[in-house]
């Protein structure tokens, strides 16, 4: 006699393969969820448990409450590095997601019309994405002492070429000297050697959009400037909020292209003054400024996320 299949018995069934699956997944979860927990959650309570600390390096850490926040509060040094570093925050993912934009458009959409293509990138897009994306394989560290010797006053390609086309009058001590250009040469780095990755980025998003949908918005005779701000940029907006909220993080932690690029005097930033901190041995008042930096990469993001909320696109 076959069994009977009443709704109770269906709605058992269902329930038990639903646990099931989730016993399996579970399963297969446990042990990357238990390793990501003690290797990247828990270090995160533990800088905060000493943020609250006189800790030094040593075996003890006395319980010392807001004292290293209070220190801070009161630190000119570390609201004249927080300063600099607020700048790079909302400047540089500006500066460098407009170009990595601009260049994903002309590399995907930016060529003239061909014959049985509709839209078409410039000519040699394929290399000029290699070229783009270049400075990504290279170490930051190689990139701060490369474009170190580019700024340098005596013998740096800047001031050299300058002088070597008549403009000898424009040489700056881009490095050492004032404080906007110094600044100036950061965000220079900043973006230079982050713009290919956004390129990248973005021309995939851009490649992902139907042709067809261009190829309308021609016949309804569209240009090319009102097909990126009509057609292209709201289809891709989910990529740039997300590339926004992570080139600002990239920014906020301009730790190595400080640190090797910039002489000690002319411009500090936040890692950097958080790492001289523990230099000096002052481990509490250090994971202090850490847990500011969370804050404001935290922040950041829930800002970003907010004022770029917009309803989803489905194509």
């Amino acid at each position: 006699m076959p069994p009977r299949f009443t709704p109770a018995r269906v709605r058992y069934d269902r329930r038990y393969r639903t646990l099931d699956k989730y016993r399996f997944i579970l399963g297969f979860l446990a042990l990357p969820l238990l390793f990501y927990a003690i290797f990247v959650i828990s270090p995160f309570f533990q800088a905060i448990w000493y943020s609250f600390t006189d800790w030094s390096g040593g075996a003890t850490a006395n319980f010392i409450g807001f004292g290293n926040y209070e220190k801070m509060w009161n630190d000119e040094r570390f609201w004249d590095s927080t300063t600099t570093s607020l700048l790079l925050l909302f400047v540089a993912p500006l500066i460098t997601l407009v170009l990595g934009i601009f260049f994903a458009f002309m590399i995907t959409s930016g060529g003239r019309h061909r014959k049985g293509q509709a839209i078409s990138g410039v000519a040699g897009s394929s290399v000029y994405k290699v070229v783009y994306f270049f400075p990504q394989v290279l170490s930051i560290a190689i990139i701060a002492v490369v474009w170190q010797r580019v700024f340098s006053t005596r013998s740096g390609l800047l001031n050299g070429g300058l002088e070597a086309v008549g403009l000898g009058d424009f040489e700056q001590a881009w490095l050492g000297g004032e404080y906007s250009l110094a600044l100036i040469a950061t965000l220079t780095v900043l973006c230079w050697s982050f713009v290919g990755f956004y390129v990248v980025l973005f021309s995939a998003a851009m490649g992902a959009i139907p042709k067809d949908i261009y190829e309308a918005a021609l016949l309804d005779g569209a240009g090319r400037g009102k097909t990126f701000f009509k057609v292209t940029l709201p289809l891709i907006w989910d990529t740039v909020r997300t590339g926004w909220i992570y080139m600002g993080i990239q920014a906020l932690d301009s730790f190595a292209i400080v640190l090797v690029m910039v002489p000690k005097h002319a411009l500090k930033v936040t890692p950097v003054f958080l790492y001289e901190r523990f230099r000096e041995g002052q481990f509490g008042y250090a994971t202090s400024i850490g847990v500011v930096l969370l804050v404001l990469s935290v922040v950041f993001s829930l800002l970003i996320m907010r004022i770029g909320n917009r309803d989803r696109i489905e194509y």
